[in-house]
């Protein structure tokens, strides 16, 4: 069974479509064509066909917000409402257990009433038709007479006793029904075989069924018999444009005379608009005829497209909820229902999301990328915090960090992992709680201090969540605590996304990388803020559509002696050169170190450091950090082994190649 709130959804997305175009008829009512005018129509039929709210889009009005705040509000339910398919049918059988089920039983019980009713009528006309004979052979040369004159087609025409007006039954086998022993004047032949010609008989028939599937609807019920008026309002056009003289003028009198009381309406004829009420109608039409320039033809398709871009569905929008109380209950289930309906697109936007979230505390960005399974918990915790003994803003979250953090965050190797990602969210802090729950501020560090959190990203009902793969961890940096920023080229004393390692007779060498990922968060501030400082601060607000800026793969390097004493003792210099071993698998050409103590880096990841040792030399040998920008559109792989050149007393000692021991492929 599926729900109530999606009928609801498809039907006031379709019915604020149609309020656009009535008025936009409305306007247009005597300067665009009969067949604009029916035409038209087709743009509130795709408005039906279309499933509402797909891809988190909606025509002009947010309709999905507002169905999902007003489910949330009355059910408790935090689920998103999904229309499948354009028509609402029940998507499998369950026993009732809500009144909102029952009212989903009553709008399936009205539709399937219509149906019937609508099954019973066709079916008691095609029994009178059977009941009719074969047209004679006077009243079949009236008929043939007139086809070939306009060149129209011809189906099987039975002449039926009690019939006020002639017109065609039926759409696969269509019949031409004609009152037995009345004379039919050519003008109404030709009508109705204009009707045959063009398929209006089909048209009736969806037209009856739209009305079966949206009978709860009165503004589209309207619209459909507006749509039937307008289609026998083009056929009364394409009977003038056949007519010349005195027949044009005389058509407005003979259509008195096809208003058919008794099957007005009828489905699967063209009698659909034949009642009495709308003849007036059409006449005033008839009497503002004139032949329309084969131009307006394209200015009508030009209009008709212009008004389906809208309202078929053109934005999306995240709504923020900020310094909400808790007594606001309808701004915060709004906000919820925002985060629903904004689905983050991809794993950065969802990354991205989360980091934020977190950064400010807040549960509705938090939404923006966690399963939709876990948002009624998560609203819990938001009411809860704000309606405690210390009430916070409605949509506080607290994810647990473990101090203050700075406004800036990092991703530190990024890797796919069973169809998702994983990677660490470093976040460079203010401060970190004490011991005793105090706040412990850099000077108490020496160094800058950082927050790491191991994440996942992954698919699911299509859109992108985050889930946390542990707590948090705090790691005291190698920067300076003023300048944090610096986390971009990466740290050493970050967790590496791989480790590579060798042994060259008294010595184990050591190569960790990093690559750090980052998103577009720039932001230009106020110029009148921002006088005394920097133009550009970082953009708080989530991107769930989000794409990675740039990568940057940092290295880090050591030779640690591993021998005893007395061959230390013989060391008086160390030189020692790694780079990446080529994509082939071959060994690159690597930097020779010099004789004296310096080091640096290559563009191509290379490294390379020497140094005169002294009598207390601590055993290591550092290699400084190397950092280059990576393409983040592309998958780079990490590289499969490093090839390392030891130096020892000035002589080379060892050529190896360090295998990879810790770490994924990296991308």
């Amino acid at each position: 069974m599926t729900d109530l709130w999606s009928v609801l959804l498809q039907g006031l997305t379709a019915s604020g479509a149609a309020l656009v175009l009535l008025g936009v008829k409305a306007i247009f009512r005597d300067k665009l064509s009969p067949r604009w005018q029916f035409g038209v129509w087709g743009v509130l039929l795709l408005a039906l066909l279309w499933p509402a709210g797909l891809g988190g889009r909606y025509a002009l009005v947010n309709w999905p917000l507002l169905v999902e705040t007003l489910k949330t509000a009355l059910t408790g339910d935090y689920g998103l409402t999904r229309v499948l398919f354009p028509i609402p049918l029940p998507l499998g059988l369950s026993a009732p257990r809500t009144v909102w089920d029952w009212l989903y039983l009553l709008y399936l019980a009205g539709a399937l009433f219509l149906l019937a009713r609508y099954a019973l009528s066709y079916l008691l006309l095609r029994r009178a038709l059977a009941r009719g004979g074969p047209a004679g052979p006077e009243r079949l040369s009236q008929l043939r007479r007139v086809a070939e004159t306009y060149g129209l087609p011809l189906c099987r025409a039975v002449e039926v006793p009690g019939l006020s007006t002639a017109f065609v039954c039926g759409v696969l086998r269509p019949v031409l029904a004609l009152p037995a022993g009345e004379p039919v004047d050519d003008k109404v032949v030709l009508h109705e075989l204009l009707h045959l010609r063009h398929r209006d008989a089909a048209w009736g028939l969806l037209l009856c069924l739209l009305k079966c599937l949206w009978w709860w609807d009165p503004l589209l019920w309207y619209c459909m018999d507006r749509a039937g008026n307008d289609l026998e309002s083009l056929c009364d056009q394409r009977v003038l444009e056949r007519l010349e003289g005195e027949d044009r003028r005389d058509y407005g009198r003979i259509l008195l005379s096809m208003a058919s009381r008794k099957y007005a309406r009828a489905p699967g004829t063209s009698s659909l608009s034949n009642g009495g009420k709308c003849i007036s109608d059409r006449i005033q039409a008839i009497a503002r005829f004139k032949r329309y320039p084969r131009g307006m033809a394209l200015v009508s398709v030009c209009m008709a497209v212009l008004l389906a871009l809208p309202l078929l569905g053109s934005a999306q929008g995240l709504v923020h909820a900020t310094g909400i109380g808790a007594e606001d209950q309808t701004e915060f289930l709004t906000a919820m229902a925002s985060a629903r309906l904004t689905p983050c697109t991809t794993a950065a936007g969802a990354l991205d999301s989360y980091a934020k979230a977190v950064l400010e505390e807040n549960g509705i960005y938090r939404a923006l990328c966690a399963p939709l399974s876990l948002h009624a918990s998560l609203a819990g915790e938001m009411e809860a915090a704000a309606s405690g003994p210390d009430p916070w803003v409605h949509e506080h979250w607290e994810p647990d960090l473990p101090g203050y953090p700075q406004r800036n965050y990092f991703l530190y190797g990024l890797a796919p992992v069973d169809g998702g990602y994983e990677a660490l969210l470093v976040l460079p802090m203010q401060f970190i709680w004490g011991a005793d729950g105090a706040p412990v501020y850099p000077p108490e560090w020496g160094n800058g201090c950082a927050a790491a959190q191991p994440l996942r990203a992954e698919e699911q009902d299509g859109r992108w969540v985050v889930l946390p793969l542990g707590g948090f961890t705090v790691y005291e940096t190698g920067q300076s605590p003023d300048n944090l920023s610096w986390l971009y080229w990466g740290d050493e004393s970050l967790p590496a996304a791989a480790v590579y390692r060798g042994e060259a007779g008294d010595f184990r060498l050591e190569v960790r990388l990093q690559t750090v990922w980052t998103v577009d968060n720039e932001v230009q501030l106020d110029p009148a803020a921002s006088f005394f400082g920097s133009g550009t601060g970082f953009d708080s607000t989530p991107k769930p559509a989000a794409v990675f800026e740039g990568v940057q793969l940092a290295s880090f390097g050591e030779a640690v002696f591993t021998g005893d004493e007395a061959a230390k003792a013989e060391l008086h210099h160390l030189g020692l050169s790694v780079a990446p071993m080529e994509e082939d698998g071959s060994r690159p050409a690597l930097e020779e170190p010099s004789h004296g103590a310096g080091g640096g880096s290559g563009s191509d990841g290379g490294m390379w450091a020497s140094r005169t040792l002294s009598s207390d030399w601590d055993g290591t040998l550092p290699l400084g950090g190397g950092s280059g920008g990576i393409d983040p559109d592309r998958v780079f792989p990490l590289p499969e082994g490093y090839a390392a050149d030891l130096y020892v007393n000035g002589e080379p000692a060892a050529s190896v190649v360090l295998e990879r021991v810790e770490g994924g492929e990296g991308s």
